[in-house]
């Protein structure tokens, strides 16, 4: 396993205009990273996405919250974590009730409010969400390479 060369963490409030903000710094990371034109646009996409489903959904509309993103760079891989302390979900769960979803699956054949999961599980390369005190989302996107087993999000929930 390689070691991360550079972390890179931002806190932003959990308000929309903020996530301009992130793509533009996701954007000069992955620039800079060598990834291609193609692929730093999915990468933007996955999360804002991430970044748009927490400050939507893990506050409560009187609730002041922030969203934390943090940015792993590796030589071969970019790593990107958005977490907030709001309100939790069940990934496969939500996944679920939304309905299946495949290759061949098109985007006027998704529910209302199914985009955004699959958005991200389709573009980047590993996905994978945590539930304990908030909602944290990870994904990568590996430089250069095929994506393998792209539909194998997983998701793990704090038991008490």
């Amino acid at each position: 396993m390689k070691q991360v060369m550079d972390y890179v963490e931002m806190k932003i409030p959990a308000k929309p205009e903020y996530v301009g903000v992130i793509r533009l710094t996701i954007s000069g990371i992955a620039s800079r990273m060598g990834y291609t034109y193609e692929e730093i646009e999915d990468i933007k996409i996955a999360v804002s996405e991430a970044c748009t489903n927490a400050v939507q959904h893990a506050y409560p509309e009187n609730e002041v919250g922030e969203v934390i993103i943090g940015f792993g760079i590796y030589e071969d891989k970019l790593e990107t974590m958005v977490a907030d302390s709001g309100q939790s979900f069940n990934f496969l769960q939500t996944k679920e009730e939304l309905g299946p979803y495949t290759e061949s699956t098109t985007v006027d054949q998704l529910t209302e409010g199914g985009l955004g999961l699959y958005l991200i599980e389709t573009l980047m390369d590993e996905v994978r969400v945590l539930n304990r005190s908030g909602v944290t989302v990870f994904m990568v996107k590996y430089l250069g390479e095929e994506r393998e087993n792209h539909d194998k999000a997983t998701s793990d929930r704090e038991t008490n």
